[in-house]
């Protein structure tokens, strides 16, 4: 049994999908103006580990993931220039080819971190025609207003509005500055079409003139085309629940008559030092930066399984050495597993398996997943235990099954040394002093050294 943390609900839920066997899942993407940092990348581990999860335990997932390249606007509450708009003019470029560099880089990274791709990744600018009927059938249901500069969504007329963030509509209401947008009839009402000037570099045609789509409407749209009207799972960071979030559920529902998200999912925040990370603050690294500093990618990737997904991860370089060292080990000791000829009973492999998969199904804890993988490395080391952790791997996405020996001790050794110092770790493992002693002393003739301990051999130069 499966059981995820369902934000809307603030409890743990068992997961049963709406088709027994298959899962639909929409994950709220990049918006595709600037690099992403490693920051914005926990959003998109989490997604790939909840994924991973669903498949270990048999099921078939379609994911979904919005490419926002039109919309969002430099505020989410409705207010500046469009995000694309503002780094086209700063680069001097057309939003297309922003759009599309920038979801390459975006998908390079992603692919770094052994992040499997989604089954569908649609663009904001390839659904416009589906957010202007959208538009269209929440007017005629006077769930929306036109005004001079668009078409905005009235939350006062949906009286679900704030149930996912837990907001109180009036407190909000009476605290709001009135001055923000003349053209609203209250403040917190948001656009679902922005009415564009003509010089506007991103526009369509509409029946209410030309302009382009508010960011929270893609969601809906592409959600329901995708998906159907009545989906799985929807995830995104939390930073996403007091008003994108938030205004999706109350534009779906209100179009549609229907709720039509099960389970919601939210991760925390990356941090800095204990404070904000961003790029403004210049505290905030893309993956090629971190690579330069000597951290790859699935040195990162591992740096965020260690912390749950519900709770705020804590960047530091200290930290990011400790993964580092950890997975370098990690790979290190898998290495002597997968060149031990010895067994593992079966009755041990099944213990650490069930303590695994309890871990995962029980909201994705991935952390005490870990755990159950370190321990099982403790035993004697055999294939057996090598095989096992691959399968834990599934879930994990740490590329176990390129072990390799620690790169701070063990020399890259030539195919015939290499063969030696294999034999003899099978001829210990085997209990075979004589022979491992006799193999000991060619390798020290070919000029190796050879330092027995607790986690295996390191043979070395002299």
């Amino acid at each position: 049994m499966i059981k995820l943390y369902d934000t809307l609900t603030r409890k743990k839920r068992e997961f049963v999908p709406i088709v027994p066997g298959k899962v639909g899942m929409y994950s709220c993407g990049p918006t595709v103006y600037k690099y992403a940092h490693f920051g914005n990348m926990r959003a998109y581990v989490f997604m790939d580990c909840l994924r991973r999860v669903l498949e270990y335990n048999g099921l078939e997932v379609k994911s979904v993931m919005n490419i926002t390249d039109v919309g969002h606007l430099l505020s989410d509450a409705d207010e500046g220039e469009d995000k694309m708009v503002e780094s086209a003019k700063r680069e001097k470029k057309s939003p297309y080819e922003i759009a599309d560099f920038y979801t390459g880089q975006f998908f390079a990274d992603t692919d770094a971190l052994n992040i499997k791709r989604p089954s569908v990744t649609p663009k904001a600018t390839d659904n416009i025609p589906e957010m202007i009927e959208m538009v269209k059938t929440l007017l005629e249901k006077d769930y929306a207003y036109e005004t001079g500069d668009g078409i905005y969504f009235s939350v006062e007329k949906f009286p679900g509005y704030g149930r996912l963030s837990k907001i109180k509509l009036d407190e909000q209401m009476h605290g709001a500055r009135v001055d923000v947008n003349e053209n609203k009839r209250n403040p917190i009402d948001f656009a679902l079409w922005k009415k564009a000037e003509p010089n506007h570099i991103m526009q369509w045609d509409s029946p209410w003139g030309k302009g382009f789509p508010g960011w929270h409407i893609e969601c809906s749209v592409m959600s329901n085309k995708y998906l159907g009207r009545v989906f799985d799972i929807h995830t995104g960071g939390v930073d996403h629940i007091p008003i994108h979030h938030e205004n999706e559920i109350a534009q779906s529902e209100a179009c549609y008559g229907i709720k039509t998200t099960n389970y919601w999912l939210h991760n925390e925040f990356m941090l800095y030092d204990g404070g904000k990370m961003s790029k403004s603050l210049g505290n905030a690294f893309t993956l090629s930066e971190l690579a330069e500093k000597g951290y790859e990618p699935l040195v990162c990737r591992y740096f965020c399984l260690n912390v749950h997904y519900r709770q705020k991860i804590n960047f530091t370089f200290e930290a990011m050495d400790a993964a580092k060292t950890a997975y370098e080990r990690l790979l290190g000791q898998l290495y002597q597993h997968k060149q031990s000829a010895a067994k593992t009973d079966a009755a041990v492999l099944e213990k650490y398996k069930n303590k695994f998969e309890k871990a995962i199904n029980d909201d994705l804890n991935i952390p005490l997943a870990l755990g159950v993988l370190w321990t099982m490395l403790k035993e004697r080391k055999s294939k057996d235990i090598y095989e096992t952790a691959v399968r834990m791997d599934e879930v994990f996405g740490l590329k176990l099954n390129e072990a390799r020996p620690q790169k701070a001790e063990q020399t890259e050794l030539p195919d015939d040394a290499a063969a030696i110092a294999k034999r003899r770790e099978e001829a210990r493992a085997a209990k075979n002093w004589a022979l491992s002693d006799e193999l000991r002393n060619k390798l020290d003739e070919m000029g190796y050294s050879v330092k027995d301990t607790k986690d295996g051999q390191i043979v070395t130069k002299k």
